[in-house]
This record gives structure tokens, C-alpha cells and sequence, in this order.
């Protein structure tokens, strides 16, 4: 029987990941070495998996097979074949609260278990709701470009594709949504997060300010430069990565985007770095623990080791003092993590004011549990000088 198949198949590959790379990745590589799974079988077998990888260490006394079912269980929000026919009890009442399910099948809510590093999260994360929000599927965003607003909406209720307008250059949709040959990704519309789509508010708080020269530090595939390039248009665009291949898949975003004016650099912020001349805003979306995108990538729940806490915010810390300096007197720095930790987050805010001449401006903790998405946290900083 199927259901039975891709149980066991589930269990299979889980027992084969050691979290060495990224779990979307690896069962990426497991079906492409065996070709018998067809499209709906591929993407059973992978909910499966990363219902079970929800769980952290819930359950851990249990058989691999039960703690399956469990992580299902908990992640169901409708009635399933499989727990019809293996837990019928549970299947009975999937439409339960989270904590409701888990005093049914015994076991007690205790937001360590599931979440690694619980007392180092920041004071500003209601830890209840997030904890429990690491059992749902963030949704997909779309940030619509400026002029394309009306077109993308058009082209998804043509394709039949639903989606929540969360602003006007915002749209939520389910998070399986298939979007090729509907929207125009990049030209059109920009897979981003709605909480990363939000950064922008910390500079819209500043009266006037419309930057000439940016510095994206580290900019991986670019979606922060494109919502500034959007909303600064002839902005000049510098941007840099220590991954080269990162920095390949950039300049393909911004080929698909219209964007050729922009300079771009490979380097190792943690070290002393010179960029060709100074800039009125630094963007430094640091490297973290991404902590507060593990919705998206539930795996971290069972391998994260929390000595890397300490170990990205030290470097975080050298990333800010080698960066802050190519600042022009009045410039603004713009400090960006998707971390719940207190150290990658209000720590590096207070190493900052006292280590440098940045002054801040405002911080916040975006709080994506309460509307299906990450969690990130800014800060803005002026140079007085």
C-alpha cells in the first residue's frame, strides 16, 4: 500500500541525513539517484519528513516510524490516510490545539524540547507562539515591483492561484504555489519574505533620507538590493559576498530585474576590507544562525548546535567594526539578522554604540510567528561624525 511505502521511505531517508547539508538539498539527491518516485510521491514522502524533523527532540524515546506519525499528527491541520489507518484516534482530531495534541498522545509541551538554545532567545520573542509556530508551514511571499502590482495579481487569479494581499506591494500564498509561467520572478515580482520586505520600514523612519550610494556587505543572492534599487531608484548599488557562486546567482537575479548599473566584489567581511570609496547606507544582512527562518527549514530543530550562537556573533561583531567605517559623515548602517538570539541581536547593538561612532536610531524585532513568516530583527545607526 502506498501510504505504507512512503512511511517507510520517509524513515529510510531520515535514517540516512546526518544534517551535513541543508535536508532540502539531500533528499534533492536521494530521489535524482532513484527515479521510481513520481512528483505526488516525492512531495508526500518529504512532508513526511519534515513533520518528523518539526518534532526537535519531542518524542525521542520513541521508534523512528512513531515519531513520524507523531510529527504528522502535530503538523496536520485536516483529517490523513496514513493516521486514518494508524492512529485513528489522533486522526479524529487533528482540527485539536497544538497543546491539545500533544496531552492526547501523552506528552507535555516543553518549548526546549523543541526548540534549541530557548534561554539564549531574545526577551522580545513571545516564546510560546514562536515555539509552537515551528508546527506550520511559513507562507510563500511576493514583493511586487513598482508598476507590476496589478499585473501579478491579474496573472495568479487567472492561473487560479490564491493568495492574501498583505500590503499593496505584498502577497501572501500558499507555500506550495507553483509560479512558473504566471509570474515573472524578478522582473515582476520577488520571492522575499514578508518580515525581510518589512526592513524597510526602519528607513522610511528617517524624514528625507534618500541614499545615493549604498553598500550591500553581504549581500547573498541579492533580495535585499533589489527592495532598496526599488525603493531608491538610481540608487548606486555596491555589493559584496564571500561566495562567489552566491554572488553568480546575484548577477543572474539582476539580469532578470533590469538592473546592470551596480558595482559587485567577492570578500571576507570578518576581516579588513576596502571598497572603492565611502557610502550614505550599509546594508549588513550577517551571516547568523537563521534561527528565525527554521519553519522554512525544520532540520535545524534536531541538528543546530548552540556553541554556533557565540561563534556567529563573534563574527558578526568583527563584520561591524570592518564595515562601519566606509560610512560618509550623516551615513546610515542598517544591522540585519533572521535570529531570535539575544547575542546575534540586542548584544551586537550594544558592542556597536560601544564600539564605534554609530549612534542608534531604532531597533525591531519583526515578528514573523504571527502571520505565517520569519522572524528577523533590524537596527538602524547613524554616523554622526
Amino acid at each position: 500500500m502506498k501510504h505504507y511505502s512512503h512511511l517507510n521511505t520517509a524513515a529510510l531517508i531520515l535514517t540516512q541525513y546526518k544534517g551535513a547539508q541543508p535536508f532540502g538539498l539531500f533528499i534533492k539527491d536521494f530521489f535524482k539517484a532513484d527515479k521510481k518516485y513520481g512528483s505526488k510521491d516525492r512531495k508526500r514522502i518529504s512532508s513526511l519528513c519534515y513533520s518528523y524533523f518539526r518534532l526537535g527532540k519531542i518524542g525521542e524515546e520513541l521508534q523512528l516510524q512513531e515519531r513520524i506519525l507523531l510529527g504528522l499528527f502535530l503538523s496536520a491541520g485536516e483529517p490523513d490516510r496514513l493516521l486514518g489507518l494508524e492512529k485513528p484516534e489522533w486522526n479524529a482530531n487533528v482540527s485539536l490545539s497544538i497543546g491539545e495534541k500533544l496531552a492526547l498522545t501523552g506528552h507535555v509541551f516543553e518549548p526546549g524540547q523543541l526548540f534549541p538554545g530557548i534561554t539564549e532567545v531574545s526577551p522580545l520573542v513571545d516564546r510560546h507562539p514562536f515555539v509552537l509556530s515551528h508546527f506550520i508551514q511559513p507562507d510563500l511571499f511576493l514583493r511586487l515591483r513598482p508598476g507590476r502590482e496589478e499585473r501579478v495579481k491579474a496573472g495568479l487569479a487567472d492561473a487560479g492561484i490564491s493568495f492574501e494581499v498583505i500590503s499593496n506591494d505584498c502577497l501572501a500564498l500558499p507555500n506550495a504555489s507553483k509560479l512558473d509561467d504566471v509570474v515573472s520572478i524578478n522582473h515582476d515580482a520577488v520571492i522575499q519574505d514578508n518580515s525581510s520586505q518589512r526592513v524597510i520600514e526602519l528607513l522610511d523612519s528617517v524624514p528625507g533620507f534618500v541614499p545615493k550610494s549604498v553598500w550591500d556587505c553581504c549581500a547573498a543572492s541579492g533580495g535585499k538590493s533589489l527592495l532598496i534599487y526599488d525603493r531608491y531608484p538610481g540608487v548606486q548599488l555596491t555589493v559584496s559576498d564571500v561566495r562567489e557562486n552566491i554572488l553568480a546567482n546575484l548577477n543572474k537575479r539582476f539580469r532578470e530585474a533590469g538592473i546592470t548599473q551596480y558595482k559587485g566584489f567577492v570578500a571576507d567581511l570578518s576581516k579588513p576590507v576596502k571598497p572603492n570609496g565611502s557610502f550614505d547606507l550599509l546594508v549588513t544582512d550577517v551571516p547568523c544562525t537563521g534561527s528565525g527562518t527554521w519553519g522554512r527549514t525544520p532540520e535545524q530543530l534536531v541538528f543546530f548546535s548552540e556553541g554556533k550562537i557565540e561563534e556567529y556573533a563573534s563574527r558578526q561583531r568583527q563584520i561591524i567594526l570592518n564595515t562601519w567605517k566606509h560610512l560618509k559623515p550623516g551615513g546610515y548602517f542598517l544591522y540585519i539578522t533572521c535570529s531570535v538570539y539575544k547575542k546575534e541581536n540586542e548584544d551586537a547593538v550594544a558592542f556597536a554604540t560601544q564600539n564605534t561612532a554609530l549612534k542608534l536610531v531604532r531597533s525591531s524585532l519583526f515578528q514573523g510567528y504571527e502571520r505565517r513568516a520569519d522572524t528577523l530583527f533590524a537596527a538602524l545607526f547613524h554616523y554622526e561624525k
